[in-house]
This record gives C-alpha cells, structure tokens and sequence, in this order.
C-alpha cells in the first residue's frame, strides 16, 4: 500500500489518507479522480477496517464495476469485496430486506421506464396529457416526496389537477401489484428509515465509511438518503467537481457540493487542480471561461502536459460551410494517420447534428453517434417525414399508420386496427378507405373519432393543394393543420423535439429555395440518400451532445454551434451558469488539438436567422468579442469574512457596482453593504 500511495501526487495523497470525518475531494477535469477514490478505498480495507463498513455509491454501474476492480485489485487478501454500487443498487438491496416495514412484500417487480408509461396509459384513455409529460411530473413528485393528496391541493390548473388524479391512481395500482419503479428505488428506503429510528441508526453504524463519486450530480433526495445514512458519524467522503455539475435540469442540485462545508462540521476540503488529460493553451481556456461563474468554490486546473497546440476559433458563413469545413478537417487528420476514435464532435443541442451529418455522409466518413439518435431517426422528425410522404403519397400506409394519430384525434387502438382491416378486406389502402367509406367509418367508430378522420383526410387534400401552388409554403400550412409543434410542447423535452422540428422546416425551406423546380417527391427522395449511411463500427469518429461526452476525452476535438442562443441557451428555464459549466466541460474533454467554431447564421424557428458569436469565447480568451462581462468576485453568499472594524460577518448578498462588488453583510445581527476589496475571507 506504501508503494501504491507513493504513486499519487501530493493532494490525492491527501485525499486518500484522510480516514475520520466529511471530506470534500473537489476533483477537477482530467485530475485522477478514479484513481485516488479507489487507492483511498483500497487504503481504508488495508488498515483493517472491515469492507462491510463501508459503502460507496457511484452512477452508473460501469463506474462502480471499474472501482471495485481497482481497488481490490489494490489489496493482497481480502475475504470479500466491499458494498460499491449505485445509489438505485443500494435501494434496491434494501427494499429487499426492509419492504416490508411498509406492509409489502419483498418478491416485488422493478419496472422500468417502459412499464410505467404502459401503466398510465392505461389510465389516460379519457385524456388529452401526453403519457411522456404526466409520468415526468409524477416522477418530479416523488422524488420531491410530495404525496398524491398534496399534489392535488396544490394544483391550480385543470391540467395539473388531472395529473395528481392519475398520480393516485398509478400510485394504488404499483401499490395493489407489489411493483416498485425506478424513483421508488431512493423514495421508499429513505420513508423506511425517516419511520424507524432504530433501523435508521443500525444502518449508520454498519456504514462508517461511506463515499460518493460524481457529488455534485446527487439531487435533493439522495443528500437526505445520505443523512440518514450519516446520522451516528460523519465519516462522509464526497468527491466530484461542481464546475462540472451540468445535470440541474433532470434533478441535480449543485448546492449539495457547494454548500457541503455547511452541512457536516469540520469538512476538510482537498483541491485535485493537476489535471494529466489537456495541454496548457486548453486549460488556460478552461480556467478563464469558468472563472465568470460565481456558484462554485474555486480551483485551477494546472497542465503536466505543458505546451501545445493554439486553440483554433473556426468563423463559417452558415452551418453547411461549418459541416463542409469540419469534415475536410476531419478527413485530412484521418489521412494523415490519426485513429478516427480519437476524433469527436460535440454540440449543445441534438438539432445541430443535421448539417453535421451531412458534410461527414458527403465526404464518406462513418460516425458513431454517441447516446443519441440520428437527426433523420428522430420520432419527431419521422414524424413530418412522415406527414410529408402521405401528401406525396396518400396510399403509403406505412406512413398513415404512424400519423393517423399523431397528434392524438380521440382514436383509440381497437377503431384504427377495425379501420385497417376493413380497408385490407376491402383492398383499398387506409386513405382510400377512409374517404370512400364515410358510411362504414360511422358505424366502426366513435362519433368524435369518425369526425377525426374525416378532417384528417380533408387536411391532407387540403395539403395537395397548397403544394400545387407552392411548394414553400407547405411547411406553414402543415403546422397550421396538424399543430405537430404544439403537440410535443407538452413533452418533458418539449425544448429539443421543437428544434430538431424547426431545424427540420428550415432544412426542407431551404432545399425548395435552391431548387425551386423541385417538389416533395423529390426532396424525400434525396433525404433518403443523405441519411443512408454503411454499417458502423468502433473504428468511426463520434458525435455527441455535450452532456453525453461527460467523462470522455479525444486527441482532437471539434466544439460546434457556439453561437448567443445555441450555445449557450437563453430564454425561460435556461442557467446561464450552468450553459458555462457545459462550455468548460466541452473544452476539458480535449487533449492535444481544440477547434472552436460558430456560424453567421443558421436555421432557428423554422427561419434563417443571423447570429453573433458566442459569449464563451470571449470568456475563454480565444477571441475578441461584442460581449463583455467582468470576472466573478471569489466571494459567495455564505461566505465568512472579516472586516478590519465591524469584525467577523456573513455574506447574505453579492451584487455588482460598476467594476467593483458589493457585498451585504450580516455582522451578528446588523447588515452593512460593504466594498468587496474592503473585507477578507475567512
């Protein structure tokens, strides 16, 4: 173990031989995060502390299977492993021991996210909620631990009021089945141990040493579950980086590592800022950009690497030059010997890899699309391709099946499968059915479902005719008939799916302008071409959302779309701090060679729009630009400081005068607006 110790720096070393109390490993990009978290598991089982004490809780079980076998593989004898799994594992494990403290049984089923939708769509025949949206907010719900009852009373909206009805309703039925879903797997252990405070204490005391990875990605539930774990010691070992902490928008609350020194007493806190991935030039970025935020404790991150490379800043007239001028870029490193798995692409919003796809498909380089779905795959856009091939082709059944009741028209399963078996008993497709049979259909279905149909199919002639007048101007009217942007408005990823929308329209916009001769026929049929792609392999390029490259790094490495309103995102929900944080997670997954680009305009809302360059790269340091923006005062709210008269206070407000900040400060009991550079913190 001595000789293992002796391969880490000194701050990890720090961290790995810390045993007794809460301890913050603040890990930075790049920094040998894996390695001290497991040299300092293996360093606790090698003093003899017993593996059944101790618990470590990661994200993913990939993560916790590479810990495991790290650190054991650390430790000579060792009679069994120690407890390493997810947060989810770990409730799982224990349901099955204490379930029954809520009067269940523990041959419970775990469903997944499939099963619940199932469920609820069982119950939502009556309604027009998205099933996608109502188990969302359910899921919200819960692990808010805001019960059915309480859902209800605080309901102001009819909708709202629906959604706390099937809540109940979904709650009784998983109830009735003893089935347990992916929330219940963190909700219902921490209601056990919040009703048994023995049970509650017995487990703090088999875990005395308990270490969480990727802290600053826990939610608000998995702090309590934590205390309650925590509530005979404070043997806490928290590690992660809150400069990475990009996941608030499904939960994530990044107060559980920047307040963490708050929470537990006497937190020693350990700074990883070595970082063995990036060259100087990319941290110097990394560092410069982070450094406006001011949520976050503060580190910089130090190359062993040294020099390299100068960051290139790529300007394109539009998003088809960028496309163009990536891929030759990408084609002459692959040329000139660079493994292509040592090349990624990355982007803020899945809308943007259209025209990326495009310029890799035409210059003939395979891609990897890493955990996302090809643009043309997308079931949003299949579905205006879809709209599109119906009003080409009316009697393309494929097509109509996926439509017919997308957006929901009250058509239920049983009255389209009797609708397709009489066009099929009749030989006609669906299409001629429906509007030669207007008799029959009255009898098949319901009176609203017949209407549905009815406007359904004048819609699509409708559509014939305004293609016959212009070809342009379909792209309105189909919304205007078939309100697909409305529909998936009320998706959990409404924001996503109404780009990929948009940036589809002014794709199909932008193909009739060029070729006006051209009609619908045609241009499905070059869609067909630029989305056919040969079999991939692992020894492709990979393009990704940034939020999909977190924990992956690449030799070369393209950022694209840095643009104001792409990247970063504005408008309602948007954090600004956040949108930074993703910026220097994207720049950190560079290790030899970054390319930064942005467009003059792109396709945005269905409509060309001109565009500036992004705030970031000003922020990096990479470029001149039309946004300025100070530095972040390093004092937060929170914060202890000392003033040479008034003493010892805390900061209760940070706001900006001019170049300066001012701080509001408590000093025991009497609040003073005070000059950020008259006071010193603590």
């Amino acid at each position: 173990m001595k000789q293992i110790l002796q391969s880490l720096n000194e701050a990890q070393m720090d961290a790995a031989m810390c045993v007794d109390g809460p301890i913050l490993i603040l890990a930075g990009a790049g920094s040998g995060k894996t390695k001290t978290i497991t040299t300092r598991l293996a360093y606790l089982l090698s003093l003899g502390i017993d593996p059944a004490s101790t618990l470590t809780l990661t994200f993913s079980n990939k993560a916790a299977s590479e810990m495991r076998e790290r650190a054991m593989g650390m430790i000579q004898a060792c009679n069994y492993p120690p407890l390493l799994c997810t947060f989810h594992k770990f409730g799982l494990l224990f349901l099955k021991f204490h379930i029954e403290k809520l009067g269940r049984k523990n041959s419970f089923v775990v469903i997944d996210n499939d099963d619940k939708k199932r469920i609820l769509k069982s119950f939502t025949t009556n309604t027009e909620l998205s099933t996608g949206m109502v188990s969302s907010e359910i899921s919200r719900y819960k692990t808010s631990l805001i019960e059915p009852k309480v859902a209800w009373e605080k309901a102001e909206q009819k909708s709202y009021q629906a959604i706390a009805k099937l809540y109940e309703q979904y709650e009784n039925y998983i109830a009735m089945n003893n089935l347990v879903d992916f929330d219940d797997l963190l909700v219902l252990p921490y209601k056990i141990l919040c009703d048994n405070d023995e049970l509650c204490r017995s487990m703090s005391e088999r875990y005395q040493y308990i270490m969480v990875d990727e802290y600053q990605d826990t939610n608000e539930l998995q702090y309590k579950l934590l205390r309650k774990l925590c509530s005979t010691h404070e043997n806490l070992c928290v590690v992660g980086d809150d400069d990475q902490s990009i996941y608030g928008w499904r939960g994530a609350n990044i107060k559980n590592i920047l307040e963490f020194h708050e929470s537990f007493n006497n937190v020693k806190i350990v700074k990883l800022e070595k970082n063995y991935r990036s060259t100087n030039q990319i941290l110097k970025a990394a560092n410069e950009l982070i450094d406006h935020n001011r949520g976050r404790i503060g580190k910089v991150l130090e190359s062993t690497k040294g020099d390299g490379n100068v960051i290139e800043v790529m300007d394109s007239h539009d998003e088809n030059i960028e496309s163009q001028h990536i891929a030759k870029r990408i084609k002459k490193l692959i040329q000139s010997g660079v493994n292509p798995r040592d090349i990624a692409v990355l982007y803020r919003i899945n809308a943007l890899s259209r025209s990326l796809e495009e310029g890799l498909n035409k210059e003939q380089i395979p891609y990897n699309m890493v955990g996302g779905v090809k643009f043309y795959e997308r079931a949003e856009v299949k579905d205006v391709i879809s709209y599109l091939r119906v009003i080409a082709n009316p009697n393309d059944d494929f097509s109509i099946k996926r439509i017919i009741n997308r957006p929901k028209r009250g058509l239920g399963k049983v009255t389209i499968e009797r609708i397709i078996k009489s066009a099929y008993d009749n030989q006609q497709s669906i299409y001629e059915y429906i509007t030669q049979n207007e008799a029959k259909i009255e009898i098949d279905a319901t009176k609203k479902a017949a209407l549905a149909l009815k406007e359904f199919v004048y819609n699509i002639a409708h559509m014939q005719e305004v293609q016959e007048h212009s070809t342009y101007d379909m792209i309105d009217a189909i919304d205007e008939c078939f309100a697909l942007k409305e529909y998936y408005s009320n998706q959990p990823d409404s924001l996503e799916r109404i780009s990929n929308i948009d940036e589809f329209y002014g794709l199909f916009r932008d193909y009739i302008k060029q070729n006006p001769q051209m009609g619908v026929d045609d241009f499905l049929n070059e869609l067909a071409l630029q989305s056919d792609q040969d079999q991939i392999d692992s020894e492709n390029i990979s393009i990704m959302s940034i939020h999909a490259s977190k924990g992956l790094e690449f030799e070369h490495l393209f950022v694209i779309g840095l643009e104001e309103g792409f990247f970063p995102l504005i408008g309602d929900g948007s954090d600004i701090e956040e949108e930074r944080r993703l910026g220097y997670v994207a720049i950190t997954r560079a290790k030899k060679e970054l390319t930064l680009s942005f467009s003059g305009s792109r396709f945005y809302k269905g409509r060309r729009t001109e565009l500036i360059k992004s705030r970031f790269l000003k922020e990096a340091g990479v470029c001149e630009g039309s946004l300025i923006l100070e530095k972040t005062t390093s004092f937060k709210k929170g914060d202890l400081v000392k003033h040479k008269i008034f003493g010892i206070g805390r900061i209760t407000e940070v706001s900006k005068v001019g170049r300066e900040f001012k701080l509001q400060i408590n000093f025991s009991g009497t609040k003073r607006d005070i000059l950020a550079s008259f006071v010193e913190k603590i």
